[in-house]
């Protein structure tokens, strides 16, 4: 019975994370439309996003430090309902300034819904199955992505603008409505409560959180391995796909809805890794940045529009994103004590976003650039725009060598010694040898 009310209330908070993901991915299948309602070039449609992560990013302490003190119940019901207030917001402007408080609404709920939803799970679960109940939390919530990319998609061609977004505001009461009926932070209480926020104890947490190499790590880790896929899935996926590969909605539907699959089907795998090889983390997240670029690589260096399998063999890449910046999580809940895990998470959850809204600006800043402001982009457009993500991504790989290298040192200061692994190469192929 307990194992089943544990399932149901995770089945809740997910579901509010699925909504919240459909909300902040809805202005990347309504780009083009947004642009032709607005009357703007790639930059100021850039700009909305980027605002949107902004807010997400630079809430993500706060966020971390109220869900210590206020627990997941109410974070969520929050995080939902101004969510909804920002979608209503964009069903009925008229215009940029109304587009813009609208997405800054949405990124404010979206910031305190997933480290909301991503606390219950140690509170609710045994910590053997904690990292893959955390991969399943992030690549099933991006479910949302489908939601966007296939029915929005839809409804924005078929019913229009103000249909559409008042559709996923009303999506946002519904899945507000089920967690206050449904929703408990811990098996005993239903909503907790942590000690009072104080101006020491804030410092306090957000140094001692930030001093440990290993928050560090999984910052750069999330930084790195996320903001390849948030480009493509939040802004310029859609866009490229059809103004610059030249492929109908559908298909370009499609190839996001294989991205969102693959990541679910990637999650699970790296979680199990995860779990039987804590000592190894950071090799997966390297095999995920390396499988990023050359997806891209393989794409912007095609002569012509890509076929079809390349496109398909990029969004598989993209995809092992998600379940990657997963990893930067478990670091920091391996490295942190329960009393600061809001704290730290949401210091690692800056990363990825971070390296998205800047990959998203200076994308839209390209493409202004090479067409004049005009949204006339062309293939060769994109190729130059897009390549700008290889700067972004290597910034992040020096950042995961060099916190990597002070984890181990600290960690071996505890007396937990990471050997090389030509080390154990060497050990295994001596061994066989000798048999």
């Amino acid at each position: 019975m307990a194992l089943r009310r544990a399932w149901a209330v995770w089945a809740v908070g997910l579901a509010a994370y699925v909504i919240a993901v459909l909300h902040r991915t809805s202005l990347g299948v309504a780009g083009l439309d947004a642009q032709e309602r607005f009357g703007v070039g790639a930059s100021a449609l850039a700009l909305f996003a980027v605002l949107q992560l902004l807010v997400y990013a630079a809430l993500q302490v706060p966020a971390g430090l109220l869900l210590d003190r206020f627990g997941s119940l109410r974070m969520v019901l929050a995080g939902a309902l101004v969510m909804a207030a920002g979608q209503t917001l964009m069903a009925f402007a008229d215009g940029v300034t109304g587009a813009v408080v609208a997405r800054v609404l949405v990124g404010a709920g979206d910031a305190v819904t997933f480290i909301s939803v991503l606390r219950l799970v140690p509170r609710w679960f045994p910590a053997r199955r904690v990292p893959v109940l955390t991969q399943l939390t992030g690549i099933i919530g991006q479910f949302g992505q489908i939601l966007s990319a296939v029915p929005l998609a839809a409804l924005l061609a078929y019913r229009g603008w103000t249909a559409a977004f008042v559709g996923m505001a009303a999506a946002g009461v519904l899945v507000a409505v089920v967690a206050l009926v449904a929703l408990h932070d811990t098996p005993d209480v239903r909503m907790s409560a942590g000690p009072a926020i104080t101006p020491r104890q804030v410092a306090a947490d957000l140094r001692n959180a930030w001093r440990h190499p290993g928050t560090r790590l999984g910052l750069w880790t999330h930084f790195t391995t996320q903001f390849a896929g948030t480009v493509f899935a939040l802004m310029w996926g859609f866009p490229f796909l059809l103004a610059g590969e030249g492929l109908d909605r559908g298909t370009a539907s499609a190839l996001l809805t294989v991205f969102v699959l693959t990541g679910m089907a990637a999650g699970p795998v790296m979680g199990v890794l995860v779990q039987r090889h804590p000592l190894r983390r950071s090799w997966l997240v390297l095999g995920v940045v390396v499988a990023n670029a050359v997806g891209w690589g393989i794409v912007l260096v095609w002569p012509g529009p890509a076929p079809l399998p390349v496109l398909v063999l990029l969004v598989l890449a993209l995809g092992l994103g998600g379940p990657g910046s997963m990893i930067g999580f478990d670091l920091a809940r391996t490295f942190n004590p329960p009393a600061r895990l809001g704290t730290a998470t949401g210091i690692v959850n800056v990363g990825g976003f971070t390296a998205s809204l800047l990959t998203i600006l200076l994308v839209g800043l390209i493409l202004d650039w090479r067409t004049g402001g005009a949204a006339d982009y062309g293939l060769a457009d994109f190729r130059v725009a897009l390549s700008v993500q290889y700067v972004v991504g290597a910034i992040g790989v020096v950042g995961i060598l060099r916190t990597r290298r002070l984890a181990r040192q600290r960690m071996a200061e505890d007396g937990v010694v990471v050997r090389p692994i030509r080390e154990i190469l060497a050990e295994r192929r001596g061994l066989a040898i000798r048999r």
